[in-house]
């Protein structure tokens, strides 16, 4: 698999950050309005969950999945958490299920060039699978109440 490594990366990730918040939203019309969780669903696909962590704001830490069981212990896949900066318009990957945040891999803020390509990384998996769900057109229901 190739590996997409642009020359002005810092730049880059802004861009990747501000895609995926507007992204977001076309996946999510609603999504500042839902306070816990929401559904996805698509024909003949896996459900996409959306769980609130922290609202703010300014800020909405959320947690996006798809559900490929009935089994509610089961891991959800790919697990991702994302911060969306409302004043920024940008929407950022903290952590996802095979990956942890930054702050836990990199204690020393003077590895910037790593820590960069680490966010990277994460960030533009979400655009590409973010992509994916827009292109089989899941529809979110922001009324359904999850237990």
């Amino acid at each position: 698999m190739s590996f997409l490594n642009p020359v002005n990366k810092s730049f880059c990730l802004e861009q990747v950050c501000a895609s995926n918040y507007e992204k977001l939203f076309r996946l999510i019309p609603d999504l500042k309005s839902v306070k816990n969780d929401a559904v996805g669903k698509a024909p003949n696909n896996a459900t996409l969950h959306l769980k609130v962590i922290e609202q703010t704001t300014y800020t909405l830490t959320i947690e996006l999945s798809h559900y490929f069981s009935k089994n509610p212990e089961e891991l959800l896949e790919p697990g991702v958490i994302i911060r969306m900066y409302f004043d920024a318009q940008l929407a950022e990957v903290l952590s996802d299920h095979a990956r942890p945040s930054v702050t836990h891999v990199f204690k020393d803020v003077g590895l910037c060039m790593e820590i960069m390509n680490y966010k990277w990384r994460l960030n533009f998996f979400l655009q590409k699978w973010l992509d994916h769900c827009l292109d089989k057109e899941y529809q979110f229901d922001t009324q359904i109440v999850l237990a």
